[in-house]
């Protein structure tokens, strides 16, 4: 399937009534994860229902275990074995889904990008299962049969920064930091929903709440708005010397794909470990 039949300003994502008429061009991915507050389980719930020929992704799963870390990328190897298991091909065009609050499927476009998957064939679904079922579209219970693949990959490794660069990037300022956490939880005037982390942010970094990019229905907000967004924090939207941060790694990837729309050069870099690892005390 080509890539040219996605209009220039929607790269990174499509709309469910593309998805809908496109489902056997493409392998989808539900990526639904969601806090641990919440008390919900993305697999049990995909199992109850879920849009059709869609493999589940399990983001603690297909994560660094050798970490206390949450969310960190695993090796390459362990990529290839992961997505081999599922089934897809390095020239599959790939549509990925949630079911969360916290919009995880960019979290898993993030990953396909750094290890090498090419970015025009990884979108995200706008608005995610909670839009399909709102617009009456077809699911099931049916777990789909997957056939493996032999999936080879790369890593971007320019894509991830960790803390020696993070600190390093203080003096220097090679870069520019945006936290994507809430107002609150930046200014330290919140705790911290992990044990074990101090609150505040990373010093010289600014913060643009995930969810300001977003509508009621978690649909991306249009063009214009997110460059209003952006701008606040950001003086120039060419930049490319971005990395997104946050909690642990995961609504980092929102402001990643939010940004994208706004400035097609950049290339999503994120800061893995997060405040999960940085806010440690």
């Amino acid at each position: 399937i080509s890539s040219k039949i996605f209009r220039k300003e929607i790269m990174s994502l499509v709309e469910t009534d593309w998805l809908e008429n496109n489902k056997d061009k493409v392998k989808i991915i539900d990526c639904s994860w969601h806090m641990p507050q919440t008390k919900r389980n993305g697999f049990e719930e995909y199992k109850t229902q879920h849009i059709p020929e869609s493999i589940f992704f399990d983001l603690d799963d297909n994560s660094d275990k050798n970490t206390n870390l949450p969310h960190m990328l695993v090796n390459k190897n362990e990529w290839e074995k992961i997505v081999s298991k599922m089934g897809i091909k390095n020239e599959d065009m790939i549509i990925i889904y949630d079911n969360s609050d916290v919009v995880s499927s960019c979290r898993c476009w993030f990953n396909f990008i750094y290890y090498g998957h090419d970015p025009k064939l990884v979108h995200v679904l706008n608005g995610g299962l909670k839009k399909w079922l709102e617009e009456k579209r077809k699911v099931t219970n049916n777990l789909s049969k997957v056939m493996k693949s032999d999936y080879k990959s790369f890593e971007n490794q320019e894509l991830v920064k960790n803390k020696d660069s993070i600190n390093q990037n203080i003096e220097t300022q090679n870069f520019r930091v945006v936290d994507a956490r809430s107002k609150e939880r930046f200014e330290g005037k919140v705790p911290e929903p992990r044990e074990g982390l101090k609150s505040g942010n990373i010093k010289n970094s600014v913060c643009i709440p995930f969810g300001s990019c977003l509508n009621q229905d978690r649909t991306f907000r249009n063009k214009q708005e997110l460059e209003k967004i952006f701008q606040s924090s950001l003086k120039n939207l060419n930049d490319k010397n971005i990395v997104f941060s946050c909690g642990s790694g995961v609504t980092a990837c929102v402001l990643a794909l939010a940004y994208s729309l706004i400035n097609d050069k950049y290339r999503p870099c994120i800061y893995d470990g997060s405040w999960a690892e940085y806010g440690l005390i």
